[in-house]
């Protein structure tokens, strides 16, 4: 079916990046771009003038040039007159505070980079639902995920019943690896709401970048919501032979998922590439707003699983140009593993480029450095630390942790180049 025919060569980019061991070389110094030095930085630091103005202290103090700063963290906003509900956290504050607007005011004068980082499925907490009745969950249950596990059940129960989202956040309290309410890409209007915030946000906001997290699927047993499924029945219908539509259509009266099992392949393939089509909207929103601002994305740092599991087509978009740079979130505390999934990612970019995502809260400053180094061997265009809020929180890593790696990675002595 024309639509997924790209399944063949998103497998080949697999399997290229699955026998990757060496990247082409860096570039020579003089040639190559500056490195990007970048903290994720959670909402959390957003919430006051004086955390705000102690991040882009530290960030500059201890050698980064970049932040990604989350400011649409489960559906809400951090950031003024948006078309999301205000976050609960600032709620003590002014509503003329501005979270967004200052971190740029302030970052500006230090010279560092900021990219507004915007979780695109990711939309709710299971445990704590959203406050504000205006919010997507309480305003469109209709566009949230449904697993597979549940979905016969949530079948038989009236969407804009509380009794649907409460059965569905049990369901994800249950789960280990479910981390909250995702809404899906898959409904169009649900699409236009996601593509329509970041349009918001680059429009109204000089930022150099919109970061993109969560553009995935919990897992491969998602979506099964009713709004999705008649989307992709809608979409192969017309394409069926008359024989196979019969057969489907005579399932379908009693089987909720039978244009799904019938069609397997092709209904892993529409999924995947609903996401996709949101990321060209969301693309091109940003740059008709801002067109030098990056679009990047937080990936899955192993490509088959990412894949196969979370369907996220991460390298057809470098490869299509949708992403000016892909952050595989290797967070292994493992330095081999680390090396092989930032080697495999670098293999498949082409011409797009790889900040080397490492989980900096699960590790010593010193196997950090190591990280950092391992990047730089392998020519990638920078590394993000995750997270700005857990290296400068004492309960959770040594102290001065920043400031260790900013001497060791960051100073003339350690930059690329200077050996």
């Amino acid at each position: 079916m024309r639509p997924f025919r790209a399944l063949a060569g998103v497998a080949a980019l697999i399997g290229l990046a699955l026998a990757a061991s060496t990247p082409a070389p860096a570039a020579s110094p003089q040639d190559a771009p500056t490195e990007i030095r970048a903290l994720w930085v959670l909402r959390t630091s957003l919430s006051s003038p004086d955390s705000i103005a102690e991040l882009v202290r530290s960030a500059h103090g201890h050698g980064f040039n970049t932040l990604l700063v989350q400011v649409r963290g489960r559906g809400d906003r951090y950031y003024a007159n948006g078309i999301e509900p205000r976050a609960s956290d600032l709620v003590r504050q002014p509503l003329t505070f501005d979270p967004l607007a200052s971190v740029i005011a302030a970052a500006r004068t230090s010279g560092l980079s900021v990219h507004a980082w915007v979780n695109v499925n990711l939309v709710s907490s299971a445990a704590d639902l959203p406050i504000a009745r205006t919010h997507i969950v309480h305003r469109h249950p209709e566009w949230l995920m449904v697993p597979r596990d549940i979905a016969q059940e949530l079948a038989r129960i009236d969407q804009r019943s509380p009794a649907y989202v409460g059965r569905l956040a049990r369901w994800t309290r249950g789960q280990d690896n479910v981390e909250g309410l995702y809404a899906t890409p898959i409904v169009p209007a649900a699409a236009a709401h996601v593509e329509a915030v970041v349009r918001d946000i680059a429009a109204r906001y000089v930022v150099d970048g919109i970061h993109l997290d969560y553009a995935r699927f919990p897992s491969s047993r998602f979506d099964y919501s009713r709004s999705a499924l008649a989307e992709f029945r809608a979409a192969v219908r017309p394409g069926l032979s008359p024989a196979v539509r019969t057969e489907l259509d005579g399932r379908h009266r009693i089987d909720l998922f039978a244009y799904a099992d019938g069609l397997p392949e092709e209904w892993k393939a529409f999924r995947m590439e609903r996401m996709t089509a949101l990321m060209t909207r969301v693309r091109a929103a940003v740059k008709a707003a801002r067109p030098r601002a990056l679009v990047t994305v937080a990936a899955a740092p192993d490509i088959k699983d990412a894949f196969d599991h979370k369907l996220q087509n991460w390298p057809a978009w470098l490869d299509a140009g949708l992403v000016d740079a892909v952050a595989p979130m290797a967070y292994t505390p493992e330095p081999a593993r680390f090396a092989q999934q930032i080697a495999a990612a670098s293999g498949v970019a082409g011409g797009g480029a790889i900040w080397a995502g490492i989980g900096a809260y699960r590790l010593t400053p010193a196997q950090t450095i190591d990280n950092i180094q391992t990047a730089r061997r392998l020519g990638t265009a920078g590394i993000v630390l995750f997270s700005y809020d857990s290296l400068i929180d004492p309960k959770q890593t040594p102290a001065n942790y920043l400031a260790v790696v900013g001497r060791s990675a960051f100073t003339a002595s350690s930059a690329p180049g200077s050996q």
